[in-house]
């Protein structure tokens, strides 16, 4: 045992160096390389999120993010399913999802003015924060407005199938039971909400892959500043 502590000692003091040597390097950036690397890997990573789902099969063909029922609506769609009503359900579900996938590109200028309007602060507090900490500052600063541009592209798609109607009636009346969450008891909230989320889902993959491989990262100012954070 006592033979471990010195090389745990070791150990223990080289990480201490690392994680000082790495603040320090952070530190050392300006405000303006802060801020310039991080709206160059944001400005990546929302691209790439917004072009992956606004396109045919972006949501339908990704089960990452892929819109289906409620749970408890997913049930009485088995049944449908065995009583030969399959087709029915397919059919609204592949209509949530290109509804989704309609009005995702109106993401992008919102996302884009989020990171323009950026301070100093907010930079720092993500380049010092957790491997979600861009994702939350988009859901902090996007979700209100994403959720309000989303909708009526939603409504309008959702509109063209008949079964959407059925869908308010039915979920409605679940609601009233507590068999289905209020905020999922009208299909073009549902779907604005889900879609919503799986656009900040994506945006956090590619949040994770700028923090893996910083080399990836476009700019040469991304580079510099993801660099030092691994």
């Amino acid at each position: 045992m006592s033979n471990r502590l010195p090389a745990l000692f070791v150990l223990l003091f080289s990480l201490l160096l690392a994680t000082g040597a790495q603040a320090l390097d952070l530190a050392s950036l300006s405000n303006k390389d802060a801020v310039g690397g991080l709206k160059e890997a944001l400005s990546q990573g929302a691209g790439k999120a917004v072009d992956s789902l606004g396109r045919s099969d972006g949501f339908l063909g990704n089960p990452k993010v892929k819109i289906g029922l409620p749970e408890n609506l997913e049930k009485v769609a088995g049944l449908m399913r065995r009583f030969g009503a399959g087709k029915q359900v397919e059919e609204l579900e592949t209509a949530m999802n290109r509804a989704a996938e309609a009005a995702v590109p109106a993401a992008k200028p919102l996302l884009m003015n989020a990171i323009r309007q950026m301070s100093v602060e907010d930079a720092k507090g993500i380049l010092s924060g957790g491997d979600d900490s861009v994702t939350q500052y988009f859901r902090r600063t996007t979700s209100a407005p994403l959720t309000e541009k989303f909708q009526p592209i939603v409504a309008k798609a959702i509109a063209k199938v008949k079964l959407a109607e059925k869908y308010d009636q039915f979920a409605g009346k679940a609601a009233k039971y507590g068999l289905v969450k209020e905020a999922d008891s009208h299909l073009d909230g549902y779907v604005t909400r889900k879609a919503v989320d799986g656009l900040y889902l994506m945006v956090a993959e590619e949040e994770k892959a700028i923090r893996k491989d910083p080399l990836g990262a476009t700019g040469s100012l991304a580079k510099k500043v993801f660099g030092l954070l691994r």
